[in-house]
C-alpha cells in the first residue's frame, strides 16, 4: 500500500504545480514543472520507483522491474493523484487546464511528438532507475526532471506537452467537471505516451541485451 500511496501523492504535487504554473503562462514554466518532478521523484524513489506516469508503469513492467500485479494499482493511484492535483490548482486559481494540440499541429503529430518525448522520458527512467550499470546513483532525480524540462520547451508548444496519461486524464477529467471542456482529445494523450512507453522498453531491452528483472 505504501508505494500506491506514494505514487498518489507524487503525482498529486506534480500535476498540482503544472496547474498553478501553466495558467499562468510564466516563460519558465517547464523548468518549474522539471524541477516538481525531479523533487517527487527523490521523494519516492526508494519506495515505488516513483514513477507517477502509466507510460513509464508500463516501460517498467515490460523492461520486467514491475510485478503485473501493481500495473493497474499504480496507474489508478497516478490518475486519482493527478485529479486531486488538477483540481487544487483549480479551486486555487479558479481556472482549470487541461493539454491541447499546438494551432498549426495536426492529429498525427501531436500524437508523435507525444509518443516520441514520453519514449525519450522511459527510456532515460529505465536507463538510471533500473539499470545494473547505474545502480546507487543520486543523479536520477535530475536525469528524470531535465527530460521534462526539454520536452515541456521543445515539444510542449506542438502537443501541448502532456507526456503522461495521467496528467492528461486527471486534468481534462476536473476541465469538463467544472463544466470547460470537452474529452475529445484525451485518447491523442493515452496512444502517444502509452506507445512511447512501449518502444522506450524494448529499445532498452536492445541496449542491454543480458538485462533480467
Amino acid at each position: 500500500m505504501r508505494k500506491y500511496v506514494t505514487e498518489f501523492f507524487g503525482t498529486f504535487f506534480f500535476v498540482m504545480s503544472i496547474g498553478l504554473v501553466a495558467t499562468t503562462g510564466h516563460p519558465l514554466a517547464p523548468f518549474v514543472i522539471g524541477a516538481a518532478l525531479m523533487v517527487v521523484v527523490y521523494m519516492g524513489g526508494h519506495i515505488s520507483g516513483a514513477h507517477y506516469n502509466p507510460a513509464v508503469t508500463l516501460a517498467v513492467y515490460l523492461r520486467g522491474k514491475l510485478p503485473a500485479g501493481d500495473v493497474l494499482p499504480y496507474m489508478l493511484a497516478q490518475v486519482a493523484g493527478a485529479a486531486a492535483g488538477a483540481y487544487f490548482s483549480y479551486m486555487f486559481l479558479d481556472r482549470t487546464f487541461a493539454p491541447e494540440p499546438g494551432p498549426l499541429a495536426t492529429t498525427a503529430t501531436a500524437i508523435m511528438i507525444e509518443a516520441l518525448y514520453t519514449f525519450l522520458l522511459a527510456l532515460v527512467v529505465l536507463n538510471v532507475a533500473t539499470s545494473p550499470a547505474t545502480e546507487g546513483n543520486s543523479y536520477y532525480g535530475i536525469a528524470i526532471g531535465t527530460t521534462i524540462v526539454i520536452a515541456g520547451y521543445a515539444g510542449g508548444p506542438i502537443s501541448g506537452g502532456a507526456f503522461n496519461p495521467a496528467v492528461a486524464t486527471g486534468s481534462i477529467l476536473v476541465n469538463v467537471v467544472s463544466g470547460d471542456g470537452t474529452f475529445g482529445n484525451l485518447w491523442i494523450y493515452l496512444v502517444g505516451p502509452f506507445l512511447g512507453g512501449a518502444l522506450a522498453s524494448a529499445v532498452y531491452k536492445f541496449q542491454h541485451p543480458a538485462a533480467t528483472a
